[in-house]
């Protein structure tokens, strides 16, 4: 499935039907960037979960405060639309693998 982008505009229209993950980050962030391409590279090979990028900006202030964003990068697993779990700081591929299949219950 292919990576999106959110923002306060679009963030509750992005969240469907099965499990979203969003990652909320900031380009002046040095572990966000680093962990980038490893969200990317999860979202082209796990195809069955929705992965969605945040990017904090002054535009986009709303969403990140109505979850309670105070250290990035922070990703969030919704299930439904629901939140259902938190994490945050760099996670390798491997770390970020195993959390989605326990979120997926395998």
């Amino acid at each position: 499935m292919a990576l999106e982008h959110a923002n306060d505009a679009n963030f509750a229209s992005l969240l469907g039907q099965g499990i979203t993950l969003v990652d909320f980050w900031a380009s002046w962030c040095g572990p966000c960037r680093m962990f980038g391409p490893i969200f990317e590279s999860a979202s082209e090979k796990i195809t069955d979960v929705k992965f969605v990028k945040f990017e904090i900006d002054e535009s986009n202030r709303r969403t990140p405060a109505k979850y309670g964003i105070r250290s990035i990068p922070s990703v969030l697993a919704f299930r439904n639309g629901e939140l259902i779990e938190a994490r945050t700081g760099l996670m390798d591929e491997d770390t970020l693998t195993v959390w989605i299949n326990e979120l997926k219950g395998v």
